[in-house]
């Protein structure tokens, strides 16, 4: 299985060592499903993005098995219907890296790159991996806003832009502008739990998306071509 990155030469390889924990579990993964994409996972969509949307990690049966973000898991069907519904995407969602699904606009990057036991990567292992986000986050120049699924993208996002987490308080829905001009939007995470729960609906998740383009809107002048359908 060979999945190219939209940013070369911000990866991790396909080996990376940091992560003593994520390594044991990836080479038990590969010894379990050796069809699977068992590696660290790149980021997918477009290098030239308005949009940037931070994840927390591959899930087992998604991304890690899949090798691209948020698909084949719950939690990309609520997110790659929010980026078809906003034309932020083209082609049918098929929960396979093969479906033929590009992103316009938009961009997907993760907070880690690799499974973590239970989707509960360490503190110490988001820090091993904050140089690739940083990396990516430097390299989409014309980002200018970043959506942060749950609270560890949040934080990790305000990390890689070099700020103090404690004068951005997470909260769905809350809008920090940063240092550098580009606007921090926070939503709950598109996780099963959290919509089984009700902690966050289709339509809480629609509103961060309407809030980005909104930013977009204001920074961008009238002329700006993205638009909700």
């Amino acid at each position: 299985m060979e999945i190219s990155s939209p940013l070369p030469g911000t990866e991790p390889s396909r080996d990376c060592p940091r992560c003593p924990r994520l390594v044991t579990l990836r080479e038990a993964c590969r010894a379990e499903q050796p069809g699977w994409w068992n590696a660290p996972v790149p980021a997918f969509g477009d290098p030239d993005a308005w949009l940037a949307i931070a994840g927390l990690a591959p899930g087992k049966h998604g991304a890690n098995r899949t090798g691209r973000p948020f698909t084949g898991d719950h939690a990309g069907d609520l997110l790659f219907a929010t980026l078809s519904a906003f034309g932020l995407s083209r082609g049918e969602y098929g929960a396979r890296a093969d479906d033929g699904v590009t992103l316009g606009g938009a961009i997907i990057v993760n907070s880690v790159k690799c499974l973590p036991p239970h989707n509960k990567p360490l503190p110490s292992e988001i820090a091993a991996c904050r140089s690739f986000l940083e990396g990516q986050l430097a390299a989409l120049s014309n980002v200018q806003v970043v959506i942060a699924l749950g609270r560890i993208a949040h934080d990790a996002a305000l990390r890689a832009a070099g700020v103090r987490l404690a004068a951005y308080r997470f909260a769905h829905g809350a809008v920090h502008r940063l240092p550098d001009g580009r606007h921090l939007v926070d939503s709950y995470h598109c996780s099963r739990y959290n919509l089984n729960t009700g902690r966050l609906t289709p339509e809480m998740f629609s509103g961060v998306f309407r809030v980005a383009l909104a930013i977009r809107a204001q920074t961008s002048g009238p002329n700006s071509s993205t638009s909700p359908r």
